[in-house]
């Protein structure tokens, strides 16, 4: 859809055009009807009132906030849970009632906000419930169960923003859990919370990836995939995956990426017609080797002492075996099922081979041999590859975002190499200046190129 920024400079230049008599009448309200320069005024009317509408209900929220302060201690228990429940039930009331109007318009904006409001208004109630009843707990529990609610919200509305919200509120509780881990640990009765933290690298992507498909949203996919990717790195790091066994940090490095690069959308019986999300799951395969690759691409990290020596399997929690048992089931379901479709090309070859090879040169070093300085090497090497195949890609396909990819990765790889290692500072300049050069001439010649490709 044509932008309004557009249509209002058309809409100048045909008045002027009239005026000019360039063009008469008849043309004129042809390119009116075409172009709805009647609507122009009509949304500029509905953003003001929009915003006036959010403005004084900002005002309105701090009016009444301010009212319950002050009169909260001399209230009843009683009057306090009617507010809050009436309160709650009012704002998602009139939210859904906005919302669900079929026209787009500042009505069903302003449903959108509500609901959101409504959502937040949940997590307000909660603390101030288990506050009045007197129900103590951790912070993080506060966020995951405050999160599962509005996830429920989302589900059921099949909103994308109460999604991202309660995704947000997941991840806050996660994280929580991670930094308080003393008072994580402290907790000896069973919780559900606490298995829910332990099985997030599963849980984040049943939670979110259906919720993706369901509201259509491709930023709530990536959120998932990051989410899941996120929890069983930061499960494996908890237990000293530098240090520790092999295949640990074989783990760590190859599952990720495989199971990223192999996913299908067909793992979930989407119809070929509906918009495919295949295309995510592989850049952020790309993009977790771009991250992997240049930080093992640095001596300091491959001459960390090896902290375990004895068998790590003994020790390791029965969650995260069963998080990485079933990630790798359906991993390699899913690389089996490329297999039997024979959809491994060229492409999918060589990542496939640099993922088995940033799995074997950590378990070689850790369980066999180490050989830091050949590691080193072979990671800069695999970081040199990838960056090339950017660039290629990117001049195959005329795609900026792939061609300044790799030219960012070859940069930063020149970069970090002649500053991690003691060189000559005449040596150091002299560096920057081809790579300042080479930057340089490679956009003007990238620039050119998808020009004459396009014309």
């Amino acid at each position: 859809m044509l932008s309004e920024k557009f249509r209002r400079q058309l809409r100048q230049e045909v008045e002027q055009w009239r005026t000019e008599e360039l063009i008469d009448d008849f043309l004129y309200e042809q390119l009116s009807q075409r172009y709805l320069f009647s609507d122009i005024e009509a949304s500029a009317r509905n953003r003001f009132i929009i915003i006036l509408l959010g403005l004084g209900s900002v005002l309105l929220g701090l009016a009444i906030i301010t009212f319950v302060a002050a009169n909260w201690q001399a209230w009843s228990r009683g009057l306090k849970v009617i507010l809050l429940l009436s309160g709650f039930v009012g704002i998602n009331t009139a939210g859904f009632y906005l919302w669900r109007r079929p026209t787009e318009g500042w009505q069903r904006r302003l449903g959108q906000g509500l609901l959101v409001l409504g959502a937040l208004v949940l997590g307000a109630n909660m603390a101030l419930m288990s506050q009045m009843f007197h129900q103590s707990g951790l912070l993080y529990q506060l966020y995951l169960v405050w999160g599962l609610g509005v996830l429920a919200m989302a589900y059921c509305l099949r909103l994308t923003l109460l999604g991202m919200l309660s995704a947000l509120l997941i991840g806050l509780g996660y994280l929580t859990s991670l930094w308080g881990s003393s008072e994580f640990g402290t907790l000896g009765e069973f919780s559900w919370l606490r298995l829910m933290v332990q099985y997030m690298p599963v849980l984040g992507g049943l939670m979110f990836i259906p919720l993706a498909y369901w509201c259509r949203s491709r930023w709530i996919f990536r959120i998932a995939l990051v989410a899941m990717v996120f929890s069983l790195e930061a499960s494996l790091i908890r237990l000293d995956v530098v240090g520790s066994s092999g295949w640990m940090a074989a783990i760590a490095c190859a599952l990720p990426p495989a199971l990223l690069w192999a996913y299908s959308d067909s793992l979930w019986k989407i119809p070929p017609t509906d918009e495919s999300f295949d295309g995510i799951a592989r850049t952020l395969a790309v993009t977790f080797l771009s991250l992997l690759f240049y930080v093992l691409s640095f001596l300091g990290i491959w001459n960390t002492p090896s902290g375990l020596s004895a068998d790590v399997s003994s020790t390791l929690p029965l969650p995260l075996q069963v998080d990485i048992l079933l990630l790798s089931g359906l991993t390699l379901w899913e690389w089996g099922r490329l297999l039997l479709l024979r959809r491994v090309n060229l492409t999918t070859s060589l990542v496939a081979s640099m993922i088995i090879l940033s799995a074997f040169v950590p378990y070689w070093h850790l369980n066999i041999s180490r050989s830091p300085t050949v590691a080193v090497l072979i990671f800069n090497l695999l970081l040199f590859l990838l960056a090339v195949g950017l660039i290629r890609e990117g001049l195959s396909q005329g795609q900026r975002r792939l061609f300044w990819g790799g030219m960012v990765l070859l940069t930063l790889q020149i970069f970090s190499r002649m500053l991690e290692y003691n060189t000559d500072l005449l040596f150091k300049s002299f560096v920057l200046l081809l790579c300042g050069l080479g930057v340089i001439a490679a956009g003007l010649w990238f620039e050119r190129y998808v020009r004459t490709m396009r014309s």
